[in-house]
């Protein structure tokens, strides 16, 4: 069981690579291509697009597929889609390359979290959800240390494919078979729909995520225009960003189990404090790492905090059906965050972004004061307690 789910954490570690990897290379990309780096940051918000519009109908599609051959296949095009971006000639090419992989990205959780989960429970999901953790906290450095060891931008490309690569062979030749099997209808979990407080929930989450990605999407594009750093510069400061945000995910937890209202809106307003702090320092060099720190210790929480605060409300029968719904809300919000950041460099230059940040983060605020109901009820009408997902449990 372990070599399996540590090969699925592999995987899981170089499709997140590849989703969030050019946040650090935009400007290197919109230099390569002739693009501004709004335009450039379609490459992270069309590929976050597709995966919420995709997301809903994979798994009713693929129900009587082999999962291995479909946990292979999703890797072997994200090896392929990044070849292909480092060869890119244009930048439509480099988009196309970038869309492609979306398609199958959230097939590739649908099955290893299922398949994990079956093999190993709580323990085994949080193995696989830690190669999702260390991607957003190293996947991101990486890959731009990587263009400025090299003096090359398709380097981040080529490592990319590399990480999904050896995952690739890793499930091709140490994962045994696994074959189709029947999957449960989802509808007897269609009537959580019926809870208004869960699309308040819902509401939350694509504005919290939106309001974290119109700012980190560009954050390479600030450092250097802001702050002036040079690209070994601004790989260390990405970095520590992500180291940072490990701590952060950890006190994120504690302080959600102890009390997820409250935790969830100091969550809120310390981001808010941060990002006017970036605004007002940015310039300055030594305050900018100090803010960076704190700015990620806080950041990777936005990750944990709707997931706790929205399958805290739900009955456990209807757990899976919502975790859909949040994996499509967060691709939702990270896709209008990049763009909406894109827009205010656009009009009113890159110093701007954190408005509107700052903006969405305090209409989450005031959303967070409404209660349109207490608990979420099953099928039959019984009140059940509220629970945490067992693999957020784990990983907190």
């Amino acid at each position: 069981m372990k070599k399996s789910i540590y090969i699925l954490a592999l995987g899981a570690f170089g499709i997140i690579t590849t989703e969030f990897g050019v946040i650090g290379i935009l400007p290197t990309i919109s230099r390569e291509f002739q693009v501004s780096i709004d335009t450039a940051g379609w490459l992270l918000s069309a590929f976050a697009l597709t995966v919420a519009i995709s997301s809903p109908f994979l798994t009713a599609l693929t129900a009587k597929i082999n999962r291995k051959f479909l946990l292979c296949l999703v890797l072997s095009v994200f090896v392929l889609s990044n070849v292909i971006s480092a060869f890119a000639p244009n930048f439509t090419i480099l988009m196309i390359a970038r869309i492609l992989p979306a398609f199958l990205h959230p097939l590739f959780w649908n099955i290893s979290l299922a398949v994990a989960f079956k093999q190993g429970g709580a323990k085994a999901v949080s193995i696989v959800m830690t190669g999702l953790s260390l991607a957003t906290v190293l996947g991101v450095p990486i890959t731009t240390y990587a263009v400025e060891f090299f003096n090359n931008w398709q380097a981040s490309f080529f490592l990319a494919s590399f990480i999904s690569l050896i995952a690739f062979l890793g499930l091709a030749f140490f994962v045994p078979n696994m074959p189709a099997s029947k999957e449960k209808s989802s509808k007897n979990q269609f009537f959580v729909l019926r809870d208004p407080q869960l699309w308040v929930h819902l509401l939350s989450t694509v504005l919290t995520l939106a309001a974290m990605f119109s700012s980190y999407s560009y954050l390479a594009g600030y450092l250097e225009k802001i702050t002036h750093m040079n690209g070994v510069q601004i790989s260390m400061m990405l970095l520590l960003f992500g180291v940072m945000g490990i701590l952060g995910n950890w006190l994120t937890g504690i302080a959600l189990s102890k009390n997820i209202t409250l935790a969830s809106r100091w969550f809120l307003v310390l981001l808010i404090s941060t990002q006017v702090l970036a605004y007002y320092y940015g310039d300055a060099f030594a305050p900018m790492v100090i803010i960076l720190s704190i700015w990620g210790l806080i950041h990777t929480g936005g990750f944990l905090v709707p997931n706790i605060r929205t399958t805290h409300a739900v009955p456990h029968s209807a757990l899976e059906f919502v975790n859909s719904l949040l994996t499509t809300c967060y691709n939702i919000g990270i896709s209008l965050g990049a763009f909406l950041g894109g827009f205010v460099i656009a009009h009113y230059g890159i110093h701007q972004i954190v408005w509107m940040s700052i903006g969405l983060l305090s209409l989450t605020l005031i959303i967070s004061f409404i209660k349109l109901s207490q608990q979420s009820k099953t099928e039959e009408g019984t009140v059940k307690e509220p629970n945490v997902s067992p693999a957020i449990c784990e990983q907190v």
